[in-house]
């Protein structure tokens, strides 16, 4: 079973707090701010139909590539990252990294740098998860999602997976078990990305 561990483990740290300009520990430490965040907010969309097809669209257009064999930061693309953080989280995004820098997450400057280069390298997790699941193989992660259609089918579940829970039933603040307090810290600024 695919779990956020397996994202953190494929992202340099080291090579990530270097680009950052701050030490390992609050490079991590605004990673496991930011990444839940990230994860949630989508999945807070791919409960709305449109929402989880706009989400499956984008991550037909990222390859699998950059995440698979861990993540080179050079081959990250900041500029995609940037669309794809305000299309996760709309208009919401200024406040989303305005909560997440205040809670501990190293400051909003910090999250504001850091969302950026997270994003495409969800969307390419995504991808290869998506993938795996195309060709059968991801029956482990769809037994653990819940296995069933939710909210956004096939993205939706691989998100629930990932979030502790299943795809349907959660709103704003309770979007599973790994968001912890930062469902509750976010409440309902996630799932205003595009439709």
């Amino acid at each position: 079973m695919t779990s956020y561990d397996d994202i953190i483990a494929n992202i340099p740290i080291s090579d990530l707090a270097a680009r950052l300009g701050v030490d390992e520990a609050t490079a991590r430490s605004a990673v496991d701010q930011a990444l839940p965040a990230l994860l949630g907010g989508m999945g807070a969309n791919a409960q709305d139909p449109a929402g989880a097809a706009s989400l499956e669209r984008a991550v037909e257009h990222h390859s699998p590539q950059l995440f698979e064999g861990g993540v080179n930061l050079d081959e990250v693309d900041q500029g995609d990252g940037d669309k794809i953080v305000h299309n996760v989280f709309g208009s919401n995004t200024d406040q989303v990294v305005q909560k997440l820098g205040d809670s501990g997450g190293g400051g909003q400057g910090l999250i504001q740098k850091l969302l950026p280069i997270l994003a495409p390298i969800v969307l390419s997790f995504l991808a290869a998860q998506f993938s795996k699941r195309q060709q059968g193989g991801g029956t482990a992660q769809a037994d653990a999602s819940g296995g069933g259609s939710g909210g956004g089918g096939g993205i939706g579940d691989i998100l629930g997976g990932l979030l502790g829970g299943g795809g349907g039933g959660s709103t704003g603040g309770g979007t599973g078990g790994m968001l912890g307090g930062l469902g509750d810290l976010l409440g309902g600024l996630l799932g205003g990305g595009k439709r």
